[in-house]
């Protein structure tokens, strides 16, 4: 088993509950883990033995683009859409922050963590 990690990736998009939010939109940095059998990967030297990192940015880049009024709704959805499409992960761990949220004080970020293990069909 190992892990693959993608971190800070930086993502503009126009999640929230308020208008202003949704129309005018912010920041958002996301950080995905993903645990996956990667032994084979390690002796053969390709691609398709592993989870390709590639694919996973896809999915997050794809997915903060259709608006959430919350960000445990964006995360949710990127997992699903990990574990539909990407057979060799077991695990995902995916924080979602939105940077400078209007929340009236001096806030760096606020950040929804979800974790989530595939379930046997």
């Amino acid at each position: 088993m190992g892990k693959i990690s993608i971190k800070n990736i930086k993502i503009y998009a126009y999640h929230g509950c308020l208008g202003e939010e949704t129309a005018i939109g912010s920041d958002y940095r996301v950080d995905l883990e993903v645990d996956a059998e990667l032994d084979k990967a390690s002796v053969s030297d390709h691609l398709s033995d592993t989870v390709d990192y590639v694919h996973l940015n896809l999915i997050v880049k794809e997915e903060m683009t259709i608006k959430s009024k919350l960000l445990e709704h964006a995360a949710k959805r990127i997992l699903d859409r990990v574990f539909k499409e990407v057979a060799l992960v077991e695990k995902a761990k995916i924080s979602v922050s939105k940077i400078n949220p209007p929340i009236g004080g001096d806030v760096e970020m606020v950040t929804v963590t979800l974790k989530s293990k595939r379930t046997q069909e």
